[in-house]
């Protein structure tokens, strides 16, 4: 109740506004209607990784050579104007906008329990983490958790390898910059769990993680996303 009453004093003080276009937010998004309609959502998209695919089922690359994880929600494709926001969020350092983010994936994805026990946000190694002040998947993570009522669990792995960027890197590249880069460090024998990042390019991230958490025991490993990006060959 207390949090109601604070939720709507804060809309009486600060009414929220569109953060693409500057107009009046709405259904307290920092988002207006118009806006919102046009954000690229995913639709079509392989049921394993969420690369977008003509009809359903899954594409050619998790046919060839399955992931490690189970399956991948995607709320939207990478382009205009989501990945400007996630460039914001994530290198300008407006972190306020993992609320907006964060919010509208819990918003789609099912309530907590169905498939999944807890929630893990993707490690940052602590060189990386102290260049940048903030774990976006961290900060996504904690209003996905609290939208789909799930706990949040950011002590599951650590990142071991400073590895260098993956921006521009191919998929062989991703996999092979991510050997040995995660360790689990909890007891996850026999839980489902969900790994929240800001964006999947290749999958090669969530594929490390998925193989060390099952290595460790987990029973089964989903991706949560923001949005999925065109996949370097």
């Amino acid at each position: 109740m207390v949090d109601k009453w604070v939720d709507f004093a804060q809309i009486l003080l600060w009414p929220p506004h569109c953060i693409v276009c500057g107009g009046q937010g709405e259904d307290g998004r920092d988002l207006c209607a118009a806006c919102w309609r046009e954000l690229p959502f995913s639709s079509s998209v392989c049921q394993r990784c969420a690369e977008p695919l003509v009809g359903a089922g899954l594409c050619g690359r998790c046919l060839r050579s399955p992931p490690r994880f189970d399956h991948t929600f995607a709320l939207f494709e990478y382009r205009d104007p989501v990945d400007l926001l996630i460039r914001r969020f994530k290198f300008d350092g407006q972190i306020h906008l993992a609320r907006l983010l964060g919010e509208a994936m819990a918003e789609a994805l099912p309530p907590g329990g169905e498939r999944v026990d807890v929630v893990v946000p993707v490690p940052l190694h602590p060189w990386r983490l102290r260049q940048r002040g903030f774990n976006q998947a961290l900060e996504l993570g904690r209003f996905v958790a609290a939208g789909v009522g799930l706990p949040l669990w950011p002590e599951v792995c650590q990142r071991r390898l400073a590895t260098s960027p993956q921006t521009s890197k191919t998929a062989r590249q991703r996999r092979m910059n991510l050997r040995g880069a995660f360790k689990v460090i909890a007891d996850v024998r026999g839980l489902r769990i969900a790994l929240v990042d800001d964006v999947m390019t290749t999958g090669s991230t969530a594929d490390a993680l998925a193989k060390v958490l099952k290595q460790a025991g987990a029973a089964r490993v989903e991706v949560w996303v923001c949005a999925r990006a065109g996949v370097l060959r």
